[in-house]
C-alpha cells in the first residue's frame, strides 16, 4: 500500500490525557482515535493489526477444534434474570427497553446466550464434547475508563465455551485452551504469566489468567522462581510469627494515637504485634469487623469471598456500632461477626478498646475474643512462596486472556441437560475461555515500545516493511521503490510505500514511530550502488541487500524475526 493513499494520520506530541505508553504511542502512530471516554474508534493501521491478532487467535482456535459462530450484541433480559447475575452484576451492565417495554441489556459477556442454545440443541452425550467461539464486540459501563484502549466501555473479544459430559472432559478443554492460549500469545510476541485467579462474577471453582507484565497494568501477581504464580486476590504466602512478649491484658490510655504506626511508636512495639480492626457494613447491612496484623493490609476480594459484597463503616456507624473512632475499635467485647487473617491464629497481640483514647495490651485471640478465620491478607514482596519457600516478587500486568472452569453453574440454572450413557438426565459440565486482541495489541506495546515509538512483532506489525522513498519526485529513485515493492510484494510480504511528499526526515520519524519490523530506505546512494538500504526495527541494526536479491534475503530476515 502506498502511504500517499493511506490514511496515516501522526503526531508529533503525546496526547494530553494520556498516561500508558500503548495510549500515547498508539494515537501518536495513527492506529486509534478516542470519540469519547472508553470509546475507541481503530483506523486503518489500528485495525490491520487487530485482524491479524483475531486471524491467529482463529487459526488457533480451530487448531483445537473449536466452531466459530456469531451470538448478538443485544440480550433478553430474563436469560441473565435466570442465572441471577441481572441482579449481582450492577451498574457495569447496560440496560434499556425495546419498543414493545422488553428489558434488554447489552452484553457484557456471553454465557447466558451460550447456555440458552445449548440448552436447546445438546440432547445426549452423543452430542458431546462441544467447544464454539466467536470475536464480538462486547460492552460494559466502566466506571472509570482509562488507558486507551486497555480499559474500555466497548471492545472485541474472543469468547469460547466447552460442553462437556463430566469434569475428566472439562479438564481435557481446559488444559487444550491452555496450549492454545500459549501459542497464541507467544506468536503475537508477548511475555506473559498463567496465573491462578479468582472466578469472581463468572463462578465456578477454578479459574486462571494470562497476564503480560507491564507497568501500566491494573493487576498484580505474585510470582516465584519455582513456578508459583497467582493474582494477589488469590496469592498465598508465608509469614513469620513475630516474638510475642509475655504479658497480661491491659486496657492503656493512648490519647490521640489512632495510625499503627503512632500506637507502635507510642507503646514502644513493632506494628506486628498489633491488630488492625477494620468495621466493614455488607451489603446486607451487617456489620463485619476484619481483622489483620498491623504490618498487613486487607485484600479486598478475598475479604469480599466471606462475607460477599461491603462497605466502610462510616464514623456515625463505627460510633453506633464500637462506641469508638477508627484507630480505637477492636474485637474484645465487640458483639458482632468477626473475620481474622489466619497470621491471627497465635499470638498477644495489641488492640483498639472500643474507648477514644485507649488500646488493650495483651490480647489473646480465642481467649479474649471468638473469631472465624480465613486469607483476608495482602501478600507482601519478600514473602515466602507458599510451595518452595523462597522469596515472592510482585509485579505489574495487564490481563490478556482468562479461562474458568464453570461447572454447572449456568447449565443448572437455564436447564442446559444431557442424557448420558445409562440415559439418565444430567447437567452439562461448561468451560468459559475468553481473549481480549486490543489488550493483546496494547500489551505488546507497552512491552516492546523504545523512545522512538512502537516495536512491533511481525506477526502483527499492520506491515512487515516499511519502505522509505527519499525523494519521489526523483523519477529514477521512484522507478526503483516502485521494482522493489513489487518484488516484495510478489514475494508476499505486506509492504508499506511512504511515497508522501514530505522532508525524509519525517518519514523516518514515522517509520520508527510506527514500528514496522524493517525499515527499507531507497535513495541517491540507493541509485548509485543499486542497493536496498535495510534496518530492523529493534535494535536498529542496518544492513544492505543488492537490489535483485532484496526480496529474498528480506524475507529470510523476516523469517528470523
Amino acid at each position: 500500500m502506498k502511504a500517499s493513499e493511506l490514511f496515516f494520520p501522526t503526531l508529533k506530541e503525546d496526547p494530553a490525557d494520556a498516561e500508558a505508553i500503548s495510549h500515547k504511542l498508539m494515537v501518536r502512530a495513527g492506529l486509534v482515535r478516542q470519540l469519547a471516554a472508553g470509546l475507541y474508534i481503530f483506523l486503518p493501521l489500528g485495525q490491520r493489526v487487530m485482524d491479524k491478532i483475531c486471524r491467529i487467535i482463529r487459526e488457533e482456535m480451530n487448531q483445537i477444534g473449536a466452531q466459530e459462530i456469531t451470538m448478538p450484541i443485544l440480550h433478553p433480559a430474563e436469560i441473565w434474570q435466570q442465572t441471577g447475575r441481572y441482579d449481582e452484576i450492577g451498574d457495569e451492565m447496560f440496560r434499556l427497553k425495546d419498543r414493545g417495554g422488553r428489558e434488554m441489556v447489552l452484553g457484557m459477556t456471553h454465557e447466558e446466550v451460550i447456555t440458552w442454545l445449548a440448552a436447546r440443541e445438546i440432547r445426549s452425550y452423543r452430542d458431546l464434547p462441544q467447544v464454539w467461539y466467536q470475536i464480538q464486540t462486547k460492552l460494559r459501563d466502566e466506571a472509570r475508563p482509562k488507558s486507551g484502549i486497555l480499559r474500555t466501555r466497548e471492545f472485541v473479544m474472543k469468547d469460547s465455551y466447552s460442553f462437556d459430559k463430566d469434569e475428566e472432559w472439562l479438564e481435557y478443554n481446559y488444559q487444550r485452551h491452555v496450549k492454545a492460549y500459549t501459542r497464541i500469545f507467544h506468536r503475537c510476541g508477548l511475555r506473559f504469566y498463567m496465573v491462578e485467579s479468582d472466578p469472581g462474577m463468572m463462578g465456578g471453582a477454578t479459574a486462571h489468567e494470562f497476564m503480560a507484565p507491564s507497568g501500566a497494568g491494573e493487576d498484580e501477581v505474585a510470582l516465584c522462581k519455582c513456578g508459583y504464580a497467582a493474582n494477589l486476590e488469590l496469592a498465598r504466602s508465608m509469614v513469620y510469627s513475630p516474638n510475642f512478649p509475655e504479658a497480661g491484658r491491659e486496657e492503656v490510655a493512648t490519647p490521640g494515637v489512632r495510625t499503627i504506626a503512632e500506637v507502635a511508636a507510642f507503646l514502644d512495639v513493632t506494628p506486628d504485634l498489633l491488630i488492625k480492626s477494620l468495621l466493614l457494613i455488607t451489603e446486607q447491612g451487617e456489620p463485619v469487623l476484619a481483622m489483620v496484623r498491623g504490618d498487613h493490609e486487607l485484600q479486598e476480594s478475598k475479604m469480599a469471598r466471606v462475607v460477599g459484597s461491603y462497605r466502610p463503616a462510616h464514623p456515625e456507624e463505627m460510633r453506633e456500632i464500637a462506641g469508638a473512632e477508627a484507630g480505637f475499635i477492636g474485637p474484645v467485647g465487640l458483639d458482632i461477626r468477626k473475620i481474622a487473617d489466619d497470621s491471627l491464629k497465635a499470638g498477644i497481640f495489641v488492640t483498639g478498646a472500643n474507648k477514644d483514647g485507649y488500646h488493650i495490651e495483651g490480647v489473646v485471640p480465642g481467649r479474649d475474643f471468638d473469631t472465624g478465620y480465613a486469607d483476608i491478607r495482602r501478600v507482601k514482596p519478600g514473602e515466602k512462596c507458599p510451595e518452595c519457600e523462597h522469596p515472592l516478587s510482585l509485579e505489574r500486568v495487564i490481563e490478556i486472556g482468562n479461562i474458568f472452569k464453570l461447572g454447572t453453574r449456568y447449565s443448572e440454572s437455564m436447564g442446559a441437560r444431557f442424557l448420558d450413557e445409562d440415559g439418565i438426565e444430567r447437567p452439562i459440565i461448561m468451560g468459559s475461555y475468553g481473549i481480549g486482541p486490543a489488550r493483546i495489541a496494547a500489551a505488546t506495546v507497552e512491552q516492546l515500545s523504545d523512545e522512538k515509538g512502537i516495536v512491533w512483532p511481525a506477526a502483527i506489525s499492520p506491515f512487515e516493511a516499511h519502505l522509505v522513498l527519499m525523494q519521489p519526485a526523483d523519477k529514477e529513485q521512484a522507478a526503483m521503490a516502485a521494482k522493489l515493492y513489487g518484488l516484495l510484494s510478489a514475494a508476499g510480504i505486506e509492504v508499506l510505500l511512504d511515497d508522501r511528499d514530505i522532508r525524509p526526515g519525517a518519514k523516518f520519524a514515522d517509520a520508527e514511530l510506527l514500528g514496522c519490523p524493517l525499515r527499507l530506505t531507497i535513495g541517491k546512494r540507493s541509485l548509485a550502488e543499486e542497493t536496498v538500504e535495510v534496518q530492523i526495527r529493534r535494535g536498529r541494526e542496518e544492513q544492505k541487500f543488492p537490489l535483485g536479491e532484496a526480496a529474498d534475503k528480506i524475507a529470510e530476515l523476516l523469517e528470523t524475526l
